[in-house]
């Protein structure tokens, strides 16, 4: 026996190699695509304080740290080194969108607001669409019943109520608040 491989030996030997490796990455691929379609639920992140710009307009020089305080909430950071400065933050990750983040930061004279300075804020009604789930993603149920799947809820003579008096015979109310 030849320690040496045959020369065939030494062609089959490295394409086979490639050929292992080849279906290797193909098989990560595939793995990778069916885990792309298989993403599990991530919950939105929501943090810090929010401050509007409806919030930032009521804003005047000269108002106490206190009544700052009042209309922006506690900071979320308050510097040892730097009494006089508050900062806001706030930040937001949801699935399958960019994390967006905002810096707002107020400057005292004393017990006194001289400035304040920060990014581009949203409006409260800006902010409500922030914070809810697209309007494509949500799946809302339709809710209906006929008066007769209604008159099977309904209390029998004699029954009590969760209020826990008794149920009274009469027409079914069909008349309901709109779901919100």
């Amino acid at each position: 026996m030849s320690l040496f491989l045959s020369r065939s030996a030494r062609l089959i030997l490295p394409l086979g190699l490639c050929v292992v490796l080849a279906a290797c990455a193909t098989a990560d691929r595939a793995s990778q695509r069916a885990i792309g379609w298989i993403t599990p639920y991530k919950a939105d992140i929501i943090q810090g304080n929010v401050v509007t710009a409806e919030q930032v307009q009521q804003l005047q020089a000269g108002m106490t740290r206190n009544q700052v305080r009042t209309l922006l909430g506690t900071p979320l950071v308050v510097s040892v080194f730097h009494q006089d400065r508050w900062d806001y933050v706030f930040t937001i990750r949801r699935q399958g969108v960019a994390p967006m983040e905002r810096k707002f930061t107020v400057f005292f004279s004393g017990d006194t607001l001289a400035r304040w300075e920060g990014d581009s804020l949203p409006s409260e009604t800006e902010f409500a669409t922030l914070v809810q789930p697209p309007a494509d993603k949500v799946k809302v149920p339709e809710l209906s019943a006929s008066p007769d799947k209604l008159k099977d809820f309904a209390p029998k003579p004699g029954q009590q109520t969760a209020s826990g008096s008794a149920a009274t015979t009469g027409p079914v109310t069909q008349n309901y608040p709109p779901l919100e």
